[in-house]
C-alpha cells in the first residue's frame, strides 16, 4: 500500500513541467549529498572536514525540503510495511550488530 497525499496536476506539453523540475532537483540534491557524504569521509584537514560538514548539511537540509514539498504534493510516494515486517527487520540488523567487535559491547 502507498501512503501519498493527492497528486497535483500539472499541464503537460513538450517544455519541463514543474514536477520534472522538482524531480531533477531532488535528484541532483541526493547526487550531491552523497559526493560531500564521500568527501567528509575522506578529506584529512580537520578545517577542511568542517566546511566540507558544513556544506555537506546544508545540501541534506535542501534534499529534505525538496522531498518535504514533494510529498506534500502528491509527487513521491513511499510504501508502507507492517508492523511484523518492521520487526523483523530491526532483529535481522540487531542480529549484525553482534557479529561486530568493536559494535560498543566490549
Amino acid at each position: 500500500m502507498k501512503i501519498q497525499n493527492q497528486e497535483t496536476s500539472f499541464p503537460k506539453d513538450t517544455q519541463m513541467t514543474d514536477r520534472e523540475f522538482i524531480t531533477d532537483m531532488l535528484t541532483t540534491e541526493k547526487y550531491i549529498t552523497h559526493s560531500y557524504d564521500v568527501a567528509e569521509n575522506e578529506v584529512s584537514h580537520s578545517a577542511l572536514y568542517q566546511d566540507v560538514n558544513s556544506i555537506y548539511q546544508e545540501s541534506q537540509d535542501c534534499q529534505r525540503k525538496l522531498y518535504d514539498v514533494m510529498f506534500r504534493k502528491g509527487l513521491y510516494a513511499i510504501d508502507s510495511e507492517s508492523p511484523q515486517k518492521l520487526q523483523q527487520s530491526y532483529q535481522q540488523f540487531s542480529g549484525y550488530s553482534n557479529q561486530f567487535p568493536y559494535s560498543g559491547t566490549h
